[in-house]
């Protein structure tokens, strides 16, 4: 079964005195994207929830965030004495160049990011790290069933939509026979009255040429076969696959390309307005394919 790319899922941990919680939000997106934000101490865990997400999810917008709620720990502020130094090589050249006469207020420069950052011990970084990645692992669980949930709807709603457009399939099959006997006798009716009028006559010969040629132009059942084929094959994938949203947008591509096909090859009123009811049931389902995975 089909599944939506919106969902939300969150989770919450506690390790050593950490207490911490993960949110992620999926949205549309014809790609995968993935954004991951991650407390200081958790910092050093980006690639392995990048991964995880990448491993959970085939489509759409993902963002992750961890956020710390409570730490009772002991933690250490670590100063990054290199990015200090740079910014205060960086601040005296500056001056100097320009003939400015100004201290340099340290305190300030703690306030830079990347100056001054939280940091734990490396022994508890190998505690912290299974506890938020099986927290990630929970989140993800609850956006999928989340989004399973909304697959469930999307597929009734694109399944409601097929069969209307089923329908308007067998309006045109039985229509189109009688398109060309209609024709047939449009045809010599109009050449009865204009020969009775000069007074000439008309085989019959050439009568059945010219509705030969209109029949053969006319003609729209390799059409309607394949587009009955490419809604065959929409509905089970719809069944059978969980991340198809790029096969079923390009299913109705092509369901929509045999449509037109059809429209621009009948000149009879009914089908026109059966093939512009199937255009609209194809559009409806379109928008929705937009939103599978």
């Amino acid at each position: 079964m089909i599944n939506s790319m919106t969902g939300f899922g969150d989770a919450a941990g506690q390790v050593n005195g950490i207490a911490f919680s993960v949110e992620i939000r999926t949205l549309n997106n014809r790609y995968l994207k993935s954004t991951v934000k991650l407390f200081d101490q958790a910092a050093f865990l980006e690639e392995d929830v990048d991964r995880l997400l990448r491993q959970n999810f085939q489509r759409g917008t993902v963002n992750c965030s961890v956020t710390l709620a409570e730490s009772s720990s002991a933690q250490v502020a670590e100063l990054n004495m290199k990015a200090l130094a740079r910014y205060v090589d960086e601040l005296r050249t500056f001056a100097a160049e320009r003939g400015i006469d100004a201290s340099i207020d340290l305190a300030a420069l703690l306030q830079v990011p990347g100056v001054v950052g939280a940091a734990i011990p490396e022994e508890q970084q190998a505690v912290l790290r299974p506890a938020v990645l099986d927290a990630v692992k929970q989140a993800i669980a609850n956006v999928n069933q989340m989004r399973s949930q909304e697959g469930m709807a999307l597929a009734e709603d694109i399944s409601s939509n097929c069969k209307a457009l089923e329908q308007c399939l067998d309006r045109i099959r039985q229509r189109a026979p009688l398109v060309v006997e209609e024709y047939h006798e449009r045809l010599r009716k109009r050449v009865d009255e204009l020969l009775a009028s000069a007074k000439l006559s008309l085989d019959e010969e050439t009568l059945a040429r010219e509705v030969a040629i209109f029949a053969e132009r006319s003609d729209v059942s390799e059409e309607l076969a394949r587009l009955a084929s490419h809604l065959a094959q929409f509905e089970e994938t719809c069944r059978q696959a969980a991340q198809a949203g790029r096969k079923l947008d390009f299913i109705t591509q092509e369901m929509l390309r045999e449509a037109n096909t059809i429209g621009s090859k009948s000149a009879d009123a009914q089908i026109a307005a059966a093939v512009v009811d199937i255009k609209c049931c194809i559009d409806r389902i379109k928008e929705q394919v937009q939103n599978v995975e």
